[in-house]
């Protein structure tokens, strides 16, 4: 019996370590399929520089919906869509959006609290989740909490970080949240108190000071994303490559390891 992307998607974060170099269009996500990846993950922000928008729910919904009909036409593999913070503040028009993913094939989505309430993600989360028991799909929410990412300037220090993230943790989970997301966290006493304090999966930012991914999953963390990385060094190439062109009428990536002309194009044509 085959087994729906839904549940599947669910059973990768169950055991072992989900690695996740987050794509942003149809070929970057034919690129991540070839290199091995088990699931689809898109970055919000790379989606939106690759549409000339900034990162920051300034993204039109048309373009989102865009982009992800463009990755699912070109993969079968399950599909997680970073939403921001659900590009409103209303959490009915939040799910009206998340059901329009869904409708699409999507299967997972994260979404922030950034610095707003966490009350009010909880009440996103919910309506979210009404709307797809009403489709039947058993969406993967990855709620993510920015208390890591906002620090001192947002008035968490090192001392009630955990303890804050925790909190908001629990609220996620009743509010339906299938996964923790928390970008920032690095050190292994806080994975390890996080992991301890929570049923929900956790899913860490790949970050230079973060252990590696062996001792992630000895650790008891479930998922690890690459968010902007790789569109960031895609873009720095794009960038420095144009400037050498400008300065001297030719293009040199030797610097860069490149995929064949041929070799990229049969995997453009899979």
């Amino acid at each position: 019996m085959q087994v729906s992307n839904d549940v599947l998607f669910h059973a990768l974060h169950t055991d072992g370590l989900l690695m996740l170099p987050n794509c942003w269009d149809a070929g970057s996500a034919r690129i991540a399929a070839a290199a091995g990846s088990k699931a689809l993950a898109t970055s919000s922000a790379a989606v939106a520089w690759s549409h000339g928008y900034p990162d920051g729910s300034s993204l039109p919904s048309e373009l989102l919906m865009a982009n992800v009909r463009g990755i699912l036409r070109v993969s079968s593999l399950p599909l997680t869509v970073d939403m921001e913070d659900g590009y409103s503040d209303d959490p009915a028009q939040v799910a009206q959006l998340a059901g329009e993913l869904i409708d699409a094939g999507v299967v997972g989505i994260n979404i922030e609290d950034g610095s707003g309430a966490p009350a009010l993600l909880a009440d996103k989360i919910r309506a979210i989740r009404a709307v797809a028991g009403a489709r039947g799909v058993n969406l993967f929410i990855n709620a993510r909490a920015d208390v890591y990412l906002l620090g001192e300037a947002g008035g968490f220090g090192a001392a009630v970080r955990v303890a804050e993230t925790i909190k908001r943790a629990a609220l996620y989970e009743a509010a339906g949240a299938s996964g923790l997301f928390v970008p920032g966290m690095t050190t292994e006493d806080d994975i390890a108190a996080m992991v301890k304090a929570t049923r929900l999966p956790l899913n860490l930012i790949a970050l230079d000071s973060l252990p590696a991914p062996a001792r992630l999953a000895q650790l008891g963390v479930r998922r690890l994303s690459a968010g902007a990385a790789l569109s960031k060094a895609v873009f720095g190439c794009i960038d420095t490559l144009a400037r050498q062109f400008f300065d001297s009428g030719k293009v040199d990536p030797a610097a860069y390891p490149q995929i064949d002309y041929a070799a990229l194009n049969r995997m453009m044509a899979q």
